[in-house]
């Protein structure tokens, strides 16, 4: 059951190459937020680091049990009393593999859900930008729910925005609230990130959360920011610029209910089966020859 309004804040970053930086900030902006009055909070996609080249990533990243930045973010959850999504850390699973891992934290400093990205951005851009995600991150297998005290959230990261079924499948599980913590790039986002984060809002009646990395990184990256918060009619109540900081909206998770009963696509949605066109003909027979 839902309960009443709250608070939520989105942190804006520019992570660079030292964790221990980039969760100072972190850990600053989130405590703007909570005296702002933020119940939940998330942070965008690599808070931790921000690197494409692979040994510096592997220099700089360890596994969950070791890393110092989700301690740090979870003594941060329970001496704040508020909920701490952390968009996603890189974590170390393998000698050459990490994860790309979401971190929903308790007020108790608990951790209460994972998820590791499902999608990885291997794509070529126009400039000339090229990413291989998929090189150094290993792909997690499994859509994540979790309830928080106001309702039902999905977990997700950056690129599996671009694949909706995802966000149907949360909302047919009775989702309220998606996560979608990013590091776009400033192309793309210029291109694609507000009709994106409000279609995945509108077409399944959700709030979303979408806390995001912005301006020039110190590996050179260039990242869109414009973290938003959108309501399940599509408006957004808060936008960033590319600066790194705080916005926050109230939620009303009674704007759930009341954006599904005006449009009840939930409801109306049906399973169908894909007709393929037919085979073209082996041969034509032409008129007047045999």
């Amino acid at each position: 059951m839902t309960k009443a309004s709250f608070k939520a804040g989105m942190i804006q970053l520019r992570s660079g190459l030292a964790p221990q930086a980039n969760i100072d900030v972190a850990v600053r902006l989130i405590g703007e937020a909570k005296k702002a009055g933020a119940a939940y909070v998330l942070t965008p996609e690599m808070t931790n680091i921000m690197e494409v080249k692979r040994e510096r990533l592997f220099a700089g990243i360890v596994a969950e049990e070791a890393d110092t930045s989700l301690a740090t973010l979870r003594e941060l959850a329970r001496a704040l009393g508020i909920h701490i999504h952390v968009g996603s850390l890189a974590i170390k699973v393998s000698s050459d593999k990490a994860a790309n891992r979401s971190f929903l934290i308790d007020p108790k400093g608990e951790i209460v859900a994972r998820y590791d990205k499902i999608h990885m951005f291997d794509v070529d851009l126009a400039d000339g930008e090229s990413y291989r995600e998929s090189r150094n991150y290993r792909p997690g297998d499994f859509a994540v729910l979790t309830d928080l005290p106001w309702g039902r959230l999905g977990l997700s990261i950056c690129y599996d925005l671009r694949f909706p079924a995802l966000y149907r499948a949360f909302a047919e599980a009775d989702a309220s609230f998606i996560a979608i913590p990013s590091a776009f790039t400033r192309v793309t986002g210029e291109a694609h990130w507000h009709v994106l984060l409000r279609a995945r809002a509108i077409e399944n009646g959700c709030f979303v959360f979408a806390a995001a990395q912005g301006g020039k990184h110190e590996n050179g990256r260039e990242t869109f920011g414009h973290s938003l918060i959108v309501d399940p009619w599509g408006r957004v109540l808060a936008e960033a610029g590319t600066e790194p900081g705080v916005i926050l909206a109230e939620i009303d998770p009674a704007a759930v209910a009341a954006a599904r009963a005006r449009i009840p696509s939930l409801q109306h949605g049906r399973r169908f089966e894909v007709v393929k066109p037919m085979a073209q003909p082996t041969h034509l027979h032409v008129v007047g020859k045999p």
